[in-house]
């Protein structure tokens, strides 16, 4: 129990007691004025009775509050989960959006990569192509030298 509840049920004890030691007090009748007329009754039941009138009354207003704020938490739950479910879904779809982003791009370097390595075979093979060329002429004048140096080395001549 909460404290609240044990201190609650304490005072009401202590009260019942209270009204059980001076029951006879309490029943004792009096002259009661009620503005237009007198009439002879227990003021301490009647003021008794009115203590319990109001302390039914602020239960029932308790009892009200707090099934109005159950209601109002209740509906509060319903509306976050709802909102849970927008942002999760939400979520989901700039995922979804992103993994489309992330793949487009990927194909792009893709397609970049393979003409970027199409570009550079055909380079090579031109720089290939180019460097046979270039060595077949190196061979072709390093031969003519040779032929020439050995014709002068056949004839006896001197080299100019």
């Amino acid at each position: 129990m909460q404290l609240r509840n044990i201190l609650l049920i304490f005072v009401l004890s202590l009260l019942a007691i209270f009204v059980a030691i001076n029951w006879v007090a309490i029943m004792a009748p009096a002259s009661i004025s009620l503005i237009f007329t007198t009439i002879q009754a227990p003021l301490g039941l009647i003021l008794i009775a009115i203590t319990a009138l109001l302390a039914v009354f602020f239960l029932g207003f308790i009892v009200y509050m707090q099934s109005s704020v159950m209601l109002e938490r209740q509906r509060l739950l319903r509306d976050l989960e709802a909102q849970r479910e927008l942002a999760n879904q939400a979520e989901v779809s700039r995922l979804s959006e992103l993994r489309t982003y992330l793949e487009n791009e990927l194909q792009q370097l893709n397609v970049r990569r393979q003409e970027s390595q199409h570009a550079m075979e055909a380079r090579l093979a031109q720089l290939e192509q180019a460097l046979s060329s270039s060595i077949e002429q190196t061979g072709n004048t390093l031969s003519a030298y040779i032929g020439e140096l050995d014709d002068r080395l056949e004839h006896g001549r001197k080299p100019d």
